[in-house]
């Protein structure tokens, strides 16, 4: 049990129960919480008890600039779990105090980063089944809150999608862009995506969306926060009980219709130069950051293929050792951007982004996932996903019959990109959120 001096804030206290079939049943059918794996995994219950927001609009509904000394969400979440009592026998990633999070891709961005710590967590791994109960002792001072109960399922809905600020033939102009300023010298490599827009009928159950991505990409993250609903392939960083990983996604290719073309497919993208000088940028990226809060790093003696239902990527994973008491947090600051979401070198790559992209990209690309009352955690990079509702749209959705759907996806644009190529990748990665959402 971790206990603070004096009276604590917030109260956290986990028990096992009887094995459940689906977690996401327990979520909120309009606003889920839920972190999913193979079917295992955790959701929130309930309103939010404690969390953290930060960013153009956090606190207003309105984008109103906020205080310049807002803490850091490593250091806002230190500060909740030292005022937190926490009863936690079972010991199981994602039981304790937990808190979810969403966090923006650019620190410009209108959109907030936020970390949630629901009333309630319910939870599967391995086979063990848990509800955690969180109070805060200053509004709830006796009783936490009741045992969730599960909710069927609601309608099946579809979702309209059309080009967004950059269409595909924009998209290519851009990529041009970018190919002169790597001409110039400026960068090295940079992330360039576009937007798909659209409406979700009010009202709709978002979990019908998190359990088709989950069911359709069991080996991605599928997540829920905040309105960001995705399955992502790339995991940011993991850290448990000392340790740390993180899987590097960067060079993609589509799968090919036939087993033969999915072979060639597989063989070009494993030898091409191209992809794999993308990848050297991204793992290299990774490596510079989590020096300073690792020591014993791996990072393999070179890329493997990754297989998707819809997608071949490279990929590295990285390991090692954590120092000190570094947390999940804090390697998620020292790792965000990386160069497959931003580029090389990162600071120009993002100020270029921002010239050559004609939206915010919101939380898109940005970290997504869940940290513990220990600092360890899971985290995720936000690809394959849509922003259901924007701020402060989701506000006032019960004003309106529809709900504003944004989707992103982009492609690594390097020296040798070809602008069409690179168009074509993202029609790729944008598939399987688009076809969750029809």
């Amino acid at each position: 049990m971790i206990e603070t001096s004096g009276a604590p804030w917030f109260v956290a206290q986990t028990q096992e129960i009887d094995p459940i079939d689906d977690p996401l049943l327990f979520a909120d059918p309009a606003s889920p919480l839920a972190w999913l794996r193979r079917g295992d995994g955790i959701v929130g219950v309930g309103g939010m008890v404690a969390g953290y927001e930060t960013g153009a609009g956090a606190g207003t509904p309105f984008g109103r600039p906020e205080p310049t000394d807002r803490p850091a969400p490593a250091e806002a979440w230190h500060d909740i779990v030292a005022h937190s009592e926490i009863d936690d026998p079972l010991g199981i990633p994602g039981t304790g105090l937990v808190a979810f999070g969403a966090l923006a891709f650019d620190a410009r961005s209108a959109s907030t980063s936020r970390l949630i710590v629901p009333q309630a967590i319910v939870g599967r791994r391995d086979g063990r089944a848990w509800i955690t109960r969180i109070r805060n002792t200053r509004t709830d001072p006796v009783d936490a809150a009741p045992f969730p109960a599960s909710r069927p399922y609601g309608p099946y809905w579809s979702a309209t999608l059309g080009p967004g600020a950059m269409n595909p033939v924009a998209y290519q102009e851009a990529v041009r862009a970018a190919l002169a300023a790597i001409d110039a010298g400026t960068v090295e490599k940079v992330v360039l995506a576009r937007d798909l827009v659209g409406t979700v009928p009010a009202g709709a159950d978002l979990r019908r969306l998190v359990r088709a991505l989950a069911g359709s990409y069991p080996d991605t993250w599928a997540f829920a926060v905040d309105g960001l609903v995705g399955a992502s392939p790339e995991t940011l960083v993991t850290v448990s009980r000392g340790r740390m990983t993180a899987r590097v996604l960067a060079g993609t290719a589509a799968r090919g219709a036939d087993a033969a073309a999915d072979a060639r497919a597989v063989a070009a993208l494993a030898a091409s130069t191209k992809d794999l000088e993308e990848h050297r940028f991204a793992v290299q990226s990774v490596l510079t950051a989590v020096d300073p809060f690792t020591q014993e790093v791996d990072a393999g003696t070179g890329p493997f293929t990754l297989e998707l239902p819809n997608v071949w990527h490279l990929a590295t994973d990285i390991s090692g050792a954590v120092r000190g008491s570094a947390s999940a947090l804090d390697l998620v600051a020292a790792l965000h951007p990386t160069a497959a979401v931003a580029g090389t070198p990162t600071d120009a790559a993002v100020d270029l982004i921002r010239r050559l992209e004609p939206f915010d990209r919101g939380r898109y690309a940005g970290p997504v996932g869940w940290v513990d009352g220990n600092g360890d955690g899971e985290w995720a990079i936000a690809l394959r996903c849509a922003q259901i509702g924007s701020e402060p749209a989701r506000r006032f959705a019960e004003y309106s019959d529809t709900m504003p759907v944004t989707a992103h996806a982009g492609a690594g644009i390097v020296a040798g990109s070809d602008p069409e190529t690179e168009m074509l990748e993202t029609r790729v990665k944008f598939r399987p959120i688009v076809d969750a959402l029809a």
